[in-house]
């Protein structure tokens, strides 16, 4: 039986990639850490029947990652752990950087000291690219905000210990993933959430920064589904994983309420408050090499990953 570890299990992927991992048959642990508020609601009933194995530690302190991952034992360690909120990031730089950043290299001498020959899948970003679109594994980095700059640090980081080292460590430039797991800071499930309320008469208005950004949006599990095939092959190499196709946040606000019965304007108030210092206009993503060499590719499309936080959203509301 395969053992896999997941930082950041408690997460929206997190939490989806290990079900995908439990279907396949193997034995799941993954990091969390020391608070007296629970966060594990996403995989509470797989720690009641006793699946998942849960272990104490964190990003910044290299001695508890490495007593974690002594315990679980992997094969197999998925890094989702990260400060991942791009506009908080500007407020959190220190922060963002030695979570997201300089804590990947803490994992991969956890792996060089401990046992070379554990795989190591590296959660990348597009928030990392720029250059002529669509973005690919060629693009030039640009880092578009702290949390982007983080993830190009970890990015070299993990390609170093590569060549350096000759580990089998890979990164998966994933594009905006979503799923009704989401949390609610971010604007896709703020908007799907905010609709569902208003539907309901909880709530009379929607306010949000700028409208124009696109985005390239896909659906979580099918994202951690690439992640694991990326840890099957034979030797170690980096992919977008992304839907190629982009779509405005006033796209994703007109069919969210749309999707309820309801006509966004009538709701909508623009906010300062949300606007980021730099918001990049456009990201459209080209998993064309993770299609032709892995026979990968995104399924759900725009309007079907909104129907599905929707009907979640409503069923909570």
């Amino acid at each position: 039986m395969k053992k896999a570890f997941i930082t950041g299990i408690t997460g929206m992927a997190g939490s989806h990639l290990a079900e995908i991992l439990l279907e396949k048959g193997y034995k799941v642990s993954g990091l969390i850490r020391q608070s007296e508020v629970p966060t594990t609601e996403r995989i509470d009933k797989y720690l009641e029947n006793h699946q998942i194995d849960l272990y104490h530690g964190d990003m910044l302190d290299f001695s508890s990652l490495y007593n974690a991952i002594k315990k679980a034992e992997p094969d197999e360690i998925y890094n989702l752990a990260a400060q991942t909120h791009a506009g908080i990031s500007f407020n959190t730089v220190e922060y963002t950087l030695n979570v997201t950043g300089i804590g990947v290299a803490r994992i991969l001498d956890v792996i060089r000291f401990l046992n070379p020959k554990i795989k190591l899948f590296q959660a990348s970003t597009s928030e990392m690219l720029g250059g002529k679109l669509p973005w690919n594994e060629k693009s030039p980095f640009v880092g578009n905000n702290p949390y982007g700059c983080a993830k190009i640090m970890a990015h070299h980081l993990v390609e170093n210990y590569r060549k350096a080292y000759s580990l089998f460590a890979v990164n998966g430039i994933m594009f905006n993933m979503e799923s009704p797991r989401r949390v609610e800071n971010f604007v896709t499930r703020k908007i799907t959430k905010t609709a569902c309320e208003i539907k309901k008469g909880k709530r009379d208005k929607i306010l949000l920064g700028n409208l124009e950004a696109k985005k390239d949006w896909g659906y979580s599990p099918e994202y951690m589904e690439a992640a694991w095939l990326m840890m099957q092959q034979d030797k170690p190499k980096d992919y977008v994983i992304s839907t190629g196709e982009s779509h405005t946040v006033r796209e994703w606000l007109e069919a969210s309420f749309e999707a309820v019965g309801l006509n966004a304007y009538d709701y909508y108030e623009q906010d300062e408050r949300f606007m980021r210092p730099v918001d990049i206009p456009e990201m459209r993503g080209d998993s064309s090499l993770i299609k032709k060499e892995l026979g990968w590719e995104a399924k759900t499309k725009f309007k079907d990953l909104i129907k599905i936080m929707i009907e979640a959203d409503l069923a909570k509301v």
